[in-house]
């Protein structure tokens, strides 16, 4: 359901660093929304300083940029909660300084958003979802959320 974008500037992004941001975001959109684990998907990117301006000048700070699809239906206070959890969260998983973090929202309708090849629910409809997939889909997204847990 959500989709995190996370685009840096670092050249020493390392898979540690990588996951601790990965699990920090996760944790971050499950417990605030209560969606599951296996509906959270974090993608990284690299953009050079030198590709990455502010004001018409090239970036001078290591940055994050985390861009977040998620699905329309949250409460204002829960999506400011949100992106203000992620800015602490993904400083402290990266060693970088909040200024260096930057979050975006960006909601999408569920309606308009398909994953493991089915339309999402409205938010707070998650279970009927799942226990309408097929039990091929719902035994391997247990499985996800299993190997998250872990």
């Amino acid at each position: 359901m959500p989709t995190y974008i996370v685009r840096s500037t670092l050249t020493d992004l390392n898979a540690t660093t990588k996951h601790r941001i990965a699990k920090a975001i996760t944790t971050a959109h499950t417990e605030i929304t209560g969606a599951n684990t296996y509906f959270a998907q974090v993608v990284f990117d690299h953009a050079p300083g030198e590709d990455w301006f502010i004001g018409g000048v090239p970036l001078e700070r290591d940055t994050l940029f985390v861009h977040g699809h998620v699905r329309s239906g949250r409460t204002d206070d829960q999506k400011r909660t949100l992106v203000e959890r992620l800015v602490r969260d993904v400083s402290n998983a990266s060693g970088l300084p909040t200024q260096g973090i930057w979050v975006y929202l960006s909601e999408i309708r569920p309606g308009l958003m398909a994953e493991f090849g089915h339309v999402l629910p409205e938010p707070g409809e998650e279970a009927a979802w799942f226990d309408a997939l097929p039990e091929d889909d719902r035994r391997m997204l247990a499985a996800m959320a299993e190997r998250a847990r872990s």
